[in-house]
């Protein structure tokens, strides 16, 4: 399948830079009834349990995201502040390793520190295609969890806008209700619309509410540049 068949025009002024307010009066597409299947109804979130039935199971993801978004700065050989690098920390490899994409990944070679904040450092070990990075951190996990909450940003799709420093208010908008067990690097975004008088609702129309984790990978937020369908790799989650 080609992906110029997905091609459409969507002008800015309809992506959202933040979420609705409240969450569930998001807009719901509903496809249906049976028996009128390519009929389509304009509805909101907060309509959902009136599609529900008694029996239903509403499946929901509780992984949490972790602010892996740092801006930092490469370090010269005389310890002063070199250009600016923005990272986004993909997933642990080994104890005080992970995977990363860096922009601009051209200024950095292995060997090179970047500097985040005071005992906040990062060495670049290894150095791929496309922006990739492996990043080492010297730091117990306990601690380095703490300064990625102090530190790091919430890691927002690119196309919502936000300064080097990102916005505080991401660090509740950019998770669901249901985010318990921390792992993701991006919010499994359909859960961000519920809210807890919806979840009563769900509960009411005779609905069972069950959690699985499942840790939401880059591969989200990653463009596809190939033509064909087929050939674009996916990201494991």
């Amino acid at each position: 399948m080609q992906v110029s068949e997905f091609d459409f025009d969507l002008p800015p002024r309809f992506i959202a830079q933040q979420p609705a307010n409240p969450r569930d009066s998001a807009r719901l597409l509903v496809i249906g009834p049976e028996q009128f299947p390519k009929q389509f109804h304009d509805r909101s979130i907060a309509d959902l349990p009136g599609q529900l039935r008694p029996g239903d199971v509403l499946v929901v993801n509780d992984t949490k995201v972790i602010p892996v978004r740092l801006s930092g700065h490469k370090r010269t050989a005389s310890d002063c502040p070199g250009p600016r690098i923005q990272v986004m920390l993909l997933k642990a490899v080994s104890p005080g390793t992970w995977q990363a994409f860096a922009r601009p990944a051209k200024k950095l070679q292995p060997g090179d520190r970047i500097y985040f904040a005071p005992n906040f450092t990062a060495d670049v070990a290894a150095k791929g295609d496309g922006g990739e990075v492996s990043l080492a951190f010297d730091i117990p996990d306990a601690a380095f969890m703490e300064l990625l909450h102090t530190h790091g940003m919430m890691p927002l799709p690119p196309y919502i806008k936000r300064g080097d420093a990102g916005a505080p208010e991401d660090q509740d908008h950019y998770q669901t209700l249901f985010a318990d067990v921390p792992g993701a690097v991006a919010a499994p975004t359909a859960g961000l619309h519920f809210t807890p008088d919806l979840l009563r609702a769900v509960k009411a129309a005779g609905a069972t509410i069950e959690r699985l984790t499942l840790h939401i990978g880059a591969g989200t937020f990653l463009p596809v540049k190939v033509d064909d369908t087929a050939d674009h790799i996916m990201h494991s989650e």
